[in-house]
């Protein structure tokens, strides 16, 4: 059996592992950057006050926190064109992956905002800081710092997740692998490689991340 394995078969199909790996790149950073700014803005949104906004982005959260991400890319892609909102492949990847890390970021970076002290608050309005510059200033920093591996561990899983919308015939990484398989039926290779592909993008972004996190927010992870 690992006799008959062929990598070199593989050689000539690399530009399209690569290509594909690249549109798995984008499509990750842009999500990771957006989904969390969504998850901030969110998370202020529900710590704040009770109010008609906060209540329908609570209803947001759970319907995305509650249902498969599969269920949600079809929705933006078959289901919203009824609606008369016409999305790319890649506009609907990219929709579906930053409304999804919008609602779980909400949900940990709320927890981490739920735990800090009202004396801080207090000391932004003794300060003479606004509501939202005490959020931005005093609030949020120590806050990320609590919840900052959790935050890194949703956005890796994000990453992952990214490989479903090969379904919807967008050329990222696992498109690119079905793609391969097809031509070389090579089947055990191709995904041993996509496999350790994936596996390094994880360890890189989680390091990444992380040293942001130490630079930025002194996040000791």
């Amino acid at each position: 059996m690992i006799g008959q394995l062929n990598f070199s078969e593989l050689w000539p199909h690399w530009p399209e592992l690569l290509a594909g790996l690249w549109v798995t790149v984008q499509l990750t950073v842009l999500a990771t950057v957006g989904g969390v700014a969504l998850g901030i803005f969110g998370a202020a949104l529900r710590s704040g006050k009770a109010s008609v906004l906060s209540r329908l982005w609570g209803c947001y959260v759970e319907v995305i926190r509650n249902t498969p991400f599969v269920v949600q890319l079809f929705f933006i892609v078959f289901g919203l064109p009824n609606l008369g909102l016409k999305l790319t492949a890649g506009e609907a990847a990219l929709l579906a992956m930053l409304i999804n890390l919008g609602a779980y970021s909400t949900e940990i970076i709320r927890a981490g905002i739920q735990v800090t002290p009202k004396g801080q608050w207090e000391a932004g309005r003794v300060l003479g800081l606004t509501r939202t510059q005490t959020f931005l200033r005093v609030v949020l920093p120590p806050s990320l710092q609590r919840i900052y591996p959790a935050l890194v561990s949703q956005c890796i899983i994000v990453m992952l997740g990214s490989s479903v919308v090969s379904q919807v015939s967008y050329e990222e990484l696992t498109f690119a692998a079905n793609l391969i398989q097809s031509r070389t039926f090579l089947s055990f290779e191709v995904y041993l490689v996509t496999t350790l592909i994936y596996l390094m993008l994880s360890v890189l972004m989680r390091q990444l991340l992380l040293a942001i996190g130490r630079k930025w927010l002194g996040v000791r992870a």
